[in-house]
Parts: structure tokens; C-alpha cells; sequence
């Protein structure tokens, strides 16, 4: 981290987005993310039958030409490291990896962000508002074999394991966090409620930094799907956001955490600022739709309007949108058509449209956050990934009177005379509608944190490291290298005083010295 810089008198004190960190299918942190997006991979995994037998699928069940043999899933989800976050092995075993991976999502979300995740205490108010999908990790590990369970297992602990009440409070226990800890549920829209919430938090005064984002993982993992025509699912694994082959979502594990903070504050400390929040809104379908499934259009195009009203824009003020994009033919022509009304006024074609569910489905309580994660990314790259599986638009969709035109191409978004804008949309089952407004970071965030510069500290440096094991030492040391050779604009200065500063200690340590890049 940098020196603090202040908020120059009279300025707006906006929320910054001050660290992040996912696992998603294909990608375990959010370079690898960008790097899948950039490239347009689709990553969606297929199954063996001796895969889907392994995870419990019956020979009648392998046979049903209903089933789908692929799915979006991501790596390793049954690894964990329960001594580093206090866990016995069977309090570990009994906890449903996904609060186990959003715990280590917060972890690292925190030190992204430049801040040892222990070393708050009570000094700081430090809020956590998130939520996980489905428990299908107790219904199909657990509850069959609870009478068998062992030691420090059993139904209570099940119980604390697995339920979505103690997702966010077990963060705040393991991290000694004293803010606000929240579970929020909304389906498909449960992060980006979350981000809605910490925003809230932080502008209200009651929190001082916040976690926000969601989790999702599906088990049994290597089982695929059931296809059933007219469902939301899609029929070979493959989702075609707003194309006219589109039949349907896949359904995919993810993980996104974001770290926000007052703008003002995260100046003040130095703190990398990767995007400025500017304007939240939430609001429900109510009954005014076909069914408590369906999505509607009024309250949706309401939900944009709202949040561009809170950030004061204009509709024409926004670059980019990042759709939910459901892949289904009536969920995409109804989000469209919602997202025109909401953007009344914008020049035909002037706004890009973009969805991640293509590259890694449908994360459910991750998929607002993980849609954040990309716009963040574009932000810092300068560019708009393409949009994935597309070969004509949906009919039902009238692009050709519609501010929105698909990106289908590596576009560059490049800093311009104004702050480049977007804005992240999504919806869920039982109508929870949530739009939230990006800006990128104001220039001097941007040269604090030393993002995009080009100065290269005189002097040697300490880069000092420390793990619990050699192995985590030796890892560490790798994604620091590859950490710098992706940034060779961030200053070794800025590095050595956040591992000094912002990373717990262990017993395994090691130090490098550095003048330069090579």
C-alpha cells in the first residue's frame, strides 16, 4: 500500500471496492478469471460414467436420457486446511464446503485488499453479509450416514455446519470480525443483495470495511443434471445467453467475495481501489407475474432506474452491463426488454451487454458477485471480454431499438474525458431484482495503489513471506512472482510494505531482496 491520499473537499464519498477473490469453474483467483474471459473459454466439464457412478448416481439414474452429462464445476472443493482456520477434522468434515470456501474467500479477499484478516480485533468494525445455494452437500453426504457420524460430528453439528444462518457469523468468529454478520437468501440474487446491504452498511457509518459475496457448490459434484423441457436448465450443458438457440442455464459452482470500504477511508489508508459503487437498488416482482418462478418487467426496469437515479446518471452515462442472462429464451427477451425501459434515453447501440453464465453457469448465491469480479477486471484491463456461444441474437429480443448491443468481441474500454461506467443486473427466483452502478477509480486511487504506473522505486526492497508449512511457503512465493510478472507496473515499494504490513505471521518464513524485476 501506498501513502493515504484524502478526498478532495466537497467530493462525493462514494463505497470503493478494495479487494476480491473468487473460485469459480477453470479459475481459482480473478486473474485466472479474466484470463478465461478474455479467451472466451467455456468452462464446462463432462463426466464419465465411472465419474457419475463414483458420485453415487445409480445404473437407472446413469441410463436416464434425460441426463446431462456436463457441467460447470470448480476444483477441489472437498480441500481444505482445517488446522490454519482452528477446524478439528470432524467439525471440518461436517461443514459444508460452502462455507468453508467462502471463509478462505474472505481471507483472501482481505489480504487483496492489503489487511492481515486477524488483525482487526475490535479496532474496526468489519461486517459480513453473504449467502450459499442449495444444501446439497448435507442431503447427500451427511444425512445419509449420520448414524454413523464420528467424533465431533452428529445432527447439531450438522446443524452448524451446514445451515445458511451461520455462514456469515462463522466468518466473524474465525476472523475475530465485530461488524454487523448477516446471512442474506434470495436465490440467483443473494450477493449482489449482499454488496446492496455492506453498501448500505458503510454509508450508514455502521460498519467501517465489509465482506460481501455468496457461494455455490453442487453436490453430488460429477453427477451432471436432469434436463426436463420448459425447465430453466439447458438440455446438453451448454448455456446461449440472448441467442436464438438458447434452451437454458447450467447450473455451476462459484464463489466471489468483494472487500468494500468509504471511498474517504480506503484514500486515507492507502488502500488498492479497484472500483467505485455508486448506486444500489433492490426491489421484488410482488404477484404481478405468471407464476412465483417467472421474472417480470415492470419491477426489473424499476430496479435500474432506481440505482441510476441513486448514482446520479444519466442512462447514457453507462458503457457496459453486465445482464443475468439466464439463457433461457423468455428470461433473456423479458430482461432486455425490462433493462430498455429501465435505460429510456440512451442512443441505440450505445451500451454494451455482457454475461458471465456462459463461461461458468449459473452460480446461483455467487452469480451478482461473480458478475462484479468481471466488470471489476474489465475495469482494470481495459477491455470487455466477449460474450460466449453466440451466433444470432434471440428473435424475441429487439436489439435494433435497444440502448443494448451484445459484446461479442475483445472490445477495449479504454480511459476516456469521462469516468468509464457499468452496471451489474440480476434477478432471482421469488423476484428479488437488484441493479448496482460501477465507476472506475478516480485517477489518484489508481496511482496510491499503483495500478497503471510505470515507476520503479530506487533501493532495495524486503519482500518478506511466512506460511504454516514449507509447502504453503514455496506456493506463496510462486503466486507473488506471477502476481508481479502480471503487474510490472506496481512498485516493489507498494509489495514489500503490504507483506510487512497487511499479512499474518507464521512459523514458516522467508524473505526476498529486490532492487528490480529481474
Amino acid at each position: 500500500m501506498a501513502h493515504g491520499i484524502p478526498l478532495p473537499p466537497g467530493a462525493a464519498d462514494p463505497v470503493a471496492v478494495v479487494g476480491m477473490a473468487v473460485r469459480l469453474p477453470g479459475a481459482g483467483t480473478p486473474d485466472a478469471f479474466w484470463r478465461n474471459l478474455r479467451a472466451g473459454v467455456e468452462s464446462v466439464s463432462t463426466f464419465t460414467d465411472d465419474e457419475m457412478t463414483a458420485s453415487g448416481l445409480s445404473p437407472a439414474a446413469l441410463a436416464d436420457p434425460a441426463r446431462v452429462r456436463a457441467r460447470p464445476v470448480i476444483d477441489g472443493p472437498e480441500l481444505f486446511d482445517a488446522a490454519f482456520f482452528g477446524y478439528s477434522p470432524g467439525e471440518a468434515a461436517a461443514t459444508d464446503p460452502q462455507h468453508r470456501l467462502f471463509l478462505e474467500c474472505a481471507w483472501e479477499a482481505l489480504e487483496s485488499a492489503g489487511y492481515d484478516p486477524r488483525g482487526f480485533g475490535t479496532a474496526d468494525a468489519v461486517s459480513v453479509y453473504a449467502g450459499t445455494g442449495p444444501d446439497s452437500y448435507f442431503l447427500h453426504h451427511l444425512h445419509p450416514h449420520q448414524a454413523a457420524a464420528g467424533p465431533g460430528a452428529g445432527p447439531f453439528q450438522n446443524l452448524l455446519g451446514n445451515s445458511g444462518d451461520f455462514l456469515a457469523s462463522r466468518v466473524s468468529f474465525k476472523l475475530d470480525l465485530t461488524g454487523p454478520s448477516v446471512t442474506v437468501q434470495a436465490g440467483c440474487s443473494t450477493s449482489l443483495v449482499a454488496v446492496h446491504l455492506a453498501v448500505q452498511s458503510l454509508l450508514g457509518g455502521e460498519s467501517d470495511l465489509a465482506l460481501a459475496g455468496g457461494a455455490t457448490v453442487y453436490f453430488p459434484q460429477r453427477a451432471g443434471y436432469v434436463y426436463r423441457e420448459g425447465g430453466v436448465n439447458s438440455p446438453d450443458g451448454h448455456c446461449r445467453a440472448f441467442d436464438a438457440d438458447a434452451a437454458g442455464t447450467t447450473p455451476g459452482d462459484g464463489v466471489a467475495v468483494l472487500a468494500l470500504r468509504r471511498l474517504s477511508d480506503a484514500l486515507a489508508a492507502g488502500d488498492p481501489v479497484l472500483g467505485l459503487i455508486r448506486g444500489t437498488a433492490v426491489n421484488n416482482d410482488g404477484a404481478a407475474k405468471a407464476g412465483f418462478t417467472a421474472p417480470a418487467v415492470d419491477p426489473q426496469s424499476d430496479v435500474a432506474a432506481e440505482a441510476l437515479a441513486v448514482a446520479g446518471f444519466d442512462p447514457a452515462d453507462i458503457d457496459y452491463v453486465e445482464a443475468h442472462g439466464t439463457g433461457t429464451p423468455m428470461g433473456d427477451a423479458l430482461e432486455i426488454t425490462a433493462l430498455t425501459e429501465g435505460y429510456a434515453g440512451a442512443p441505440v447501440g450505445s451500451c454494451r451487454l455482457g454475461t458471465a453464465k456462459p463461461n461458468v453457469g449459473d452460480t446461483w448465491a455467487a452469480a451478482g458477485a461473480v458478475g462484479l469480479v468481471k466488470v471489476l477486471l474489465a475495469l482494470e484491463h481495459q477491455e470487455l471480454p466477449p460474450v460466449i456461444n453466440h451466433t444470432a441474437p434471440n428473435p424475441a429480443i429487439d436489439f435494433a431499438a435497444s440502448p443494448f448491443r451484445l459484446n461479442t468481441e475483445v472490445t477495449p474500454w479504454k480511459r476516456g474525458d469521462r469516468p468509464r461506467r457499468a452496471a451489474v443486473h440480476t434477478f432471482g427466483i421469488g423476484g428479488t431484482n437488484v441493479h448496482v452502478v460501477l465507476e472506475e477509480a478516480p485517477e489518484v486511487a489508481v496511482s496510491a495503489s499503483g495500478f497503471g504506473t510505470a515507476r520503479e522505486p530506487d533501493g532495495w526492497h524486503v519482500l518478506p513471506l511466512s506460511a504454516r508449512t514449507d509447502t504453503a511457503l514455496r506456493a506463496q512465493a510462486a503466486r507473488l512472482a506471477a502476481h508481479l510478472e502480471q503487474r510490472p507496473g506496481l512498485p516493489l515499494d507498494a509489495v514489500a510494505h503490504t507483506l510487512l504490513t497487511g499479512r499474518a505471521r507464521f512459523a514458516r518464513r522467508a524473505v526476498v531482496l529486490a532492487r528490480g524485476r529481474t
